[in-house]
């Protein structure tokens, strides 16, 4: 099986010991998250620890696709983390990627990152109002998404758990994780609006996200909510119908799994 590994020029001393912790993934016991698709294992290096993240095997279409068509999500979530970095967007430090693959189909891959310790994920704003610096963050959090936007970045997984948030002498800095799916280009502003629309349920939240991004657009406030309310309340819609259809479909499972980074509480 042919190999295809890439390491950032900043961490070449680190080589052979990240070979050496990717060939003994299954070994490593920290488990950081685990799905249906991927798994996240925390290993420690020189005493800093880093994230590899092993993804799914993919189906019999997307093995040729990444083989010879298509990036695949590790090697992606690579270069787009270099990207973010390169316009000062926070991410993890991506530290390597690793490929593996015949001469006619993809397989496995990895993705390294240096591990952030965070305070909390936008993921608890949705679920605990009694955050003492709650609406700060939110706002916060709606001035970084705009900073994104500014920079043409448009993040397709802008969903609860893939922003970090780390409070930093009364101010906060995020990190997107889970990069896989962005796309780079002047966005209009119904793009925009529509890049909210996977965060939250909570209309209390929205009419904080809403009233922030106008002062920072210069957009009318109510133009802003009521379109960030439509595409969430669609968003919703559309998410709650999978589910109900996959649970139809996969009816003798005992218990339908939601799709990780997908469910907006």
């Amino acid at each position: 099986m042919q190999n295809k590994f890439i390491v950032n020029s900043s961490q070449q001393h680190l080589e052979p010991t990240i070979k050496n912790a990717i060939h003994n993934f299954e070994y490593h016991t920290e488990i950081l998250g685990e799905g249906d698709r991927n798994v996240i294992k925390i290993v420690e290096i020189e005493g800093k620890k880093y994230a590899i993240k092993s993804f799914k095997i993919p189906n019999f279409i997307n093995k040729v696709a990444y083989r010879f068509f298509r990036k695949s999500k590790a090697e992606r979530s690579y270069i787009y983390a270099s990207t973010l970095l390169s316009k000062e967007i926070g991410t993890p430090l991506p530290v390597a990627y690793d490929l593996y693959m015949t001469p006619f189909l993809f397989n496995k891959s990895y993705y390294v990152s240096e591990l952030v310790a965070c305070d909390l994920t936008y993921r608890e704003l949705t679920t605990d109002f009694s955050i003492s610096d709650h609406e700060a963050i939110l706002r916060a959090f709606t001035r970084f998404t705009y900073k994104l936007h500014e920079n043409g970045i448009n993040f397709l997984d802008h969903s609860p758990g893939n922003t970090l948030i780390k409070r930093v002498n009364g101010d906060y800095l995020f990190y997107l994780v889970d990069l896989n799916r962005m796309e780079f280009g002047t966005m209009d502003f119904d793009t925009r609006i529509k890049n909210f629309a996977k965060l939250t349920i909570h209309k209390s939240m929205i009419e904080i996200m809403s009233n922030e991004y106008a002062k920072c657009s210069g957009e009318d406030e109510e133009k802003v909510f009521n379109l960030m309310w439509t595409y969430t309340k669609e968003f919703q819609y559309r998410f709650y119908r999978k589910i109900r259809v996959k649970k139809r479909i996969f009816f003798w499972k005992k218990k339908y799994k939601t799709i990780s980074g997908d469910s907006p509480i």
